[in-house]
């Protein structure tokens, strides 16, 4: 049972882990070589996918706009820019248009770059088509430049602190109301185990000294 508790705890861990990476904003630092719209019929992936533009219908495929990028190291990066609307995760987008006139300003080539910070949620998985989805794109000095996570660090800490006056609330909770209650009814069970010793004992007093009694009508065997 240990075994499974801890492995029951790791999946709940793990699943905890994976919806903050994929929710909490992320910060790439990127060269962006092109944009476009592409026309996305939406299929099991679905759930990966935003809203549509706010004033648009939601159909089963529409046009996607696409941020196409390559990063210091020469690997390449593709984002979607969707609204994300008032629906999760909560960023409120809902300028996807002014992002990709944005980023076609800052489209540059290798031989004169124009680096560029990405702030972006999701992940990128070549094999189920997913895409994370651009949220905000700012020019920075150099592929070098590091972008503290403020936002993360701010809502992490405040989860942590949630986190730890729920678990004093708890202990104080058990400490004031269940310890004692456990205590009550230990001490209850330890007096009904002793009445019901003493009620044995009285009754093999009782019973024994019946059968004591009994004992003396017993023909008595003749002295030799």
């Amino acid at each position: 049972m240990r075994y499974v508790k801890w492995t029951l705890w790791a999946i709940i861990a793990t699943l905890i882990f994976a919806f903050l990476h994929y929710t909490l904003p992320q910060h790439d630092i990127v060269r962006i070589v092109g944009t476009e719209n592409r026309r996305i019929d939406f299929g099991e992936n679905s759930i990966f996918w935003a809203s549509p533009d706010g004033g648009t219908a939601n159909s089963g495929n529409r046009d996607v706009r696409f941020i196409n990028a390559v990063r210091p190291n020469g690997k390449v990066i593709v984002y979607r820019n969707e609204d994300t609307g008032w629906g999760w995760p909560p960023y409120f987008k809902l300028d996807s248009s002014n992002l990709q006139t944005e980023a076609q300003e800052l489209t540059s080539t290798a031989e004169s770059p124009k680096w560029v910070s990405v702030t972006h949620y999701g992940w990128r998985n070549e094999f189920f088509t997913i895409f994370p989805n651009a949220v905000a794109v700012k020019q920075v000095e150099g592929p070098e430049v590091t972008i503290i996570p403020w936002v993360n660090i701010i809502l992490l800490s405040g989860v942590a602190l949630v986190v730890l006056m729920i678990r004093r609330m708890w202990l104080q909770f058990r400490e004031r109301t269940i310890d004692p209650a456990l205590d009550d009814v230990a001490e209850t069970w330890d007096s009904v185990d002793a009445r019901a010793d003493a009620a044995r004992e009285q009754a093999r007093g009782f019973f024994g000294r019946i059968g004591a009694w009994l004992d003396t009508w017993k023909k008595k065997p003749p002295r030799r």
